[in-house]
């Protein structure tokens, strides 16, 4: 299964490690720091030009984790991931 994460991007839902919203997940000071590491070591992209909600972290098979963010919120990501059958445990 895949997930819509904005634009033209879809992602494998087996990838996902976690849907986090960016304002309440920053506030802690260590998510900043792995997100600016993140950023500064190429692995972070940006689907929309648009003030971004929510970031998705990936870790496909390769084994190269990339973080992508999303003017789309969280919640609305977790239901697209709900209704496409992200559930798969349940």
């Amino acid at each position: 299964m895949y997930l819509h994460l904005g634009r033209d991007m879809v992602i494998r839902m087996s990838d996902i490690v976690g849907i986090f919203d960016l304002e309440t997940s920053t506030i802690s000071n260590t998510t900043r720091d792995y997100l600016a590491s993140e950023q500064k070591a190429g692995r972070v992209i940006s689907i929309s030009r648009e003030m971004p909600k929510s970031f998705i972290v990936c870790c496909p098979k390769n084994g190269r984790t990339l973080v992508y963010t999303s003017q789309i919120s969280s919640a609305t990501l977790l239901r697209r991931a709900e209704f496409s059958g992200g559930d798969q445990n349940a």
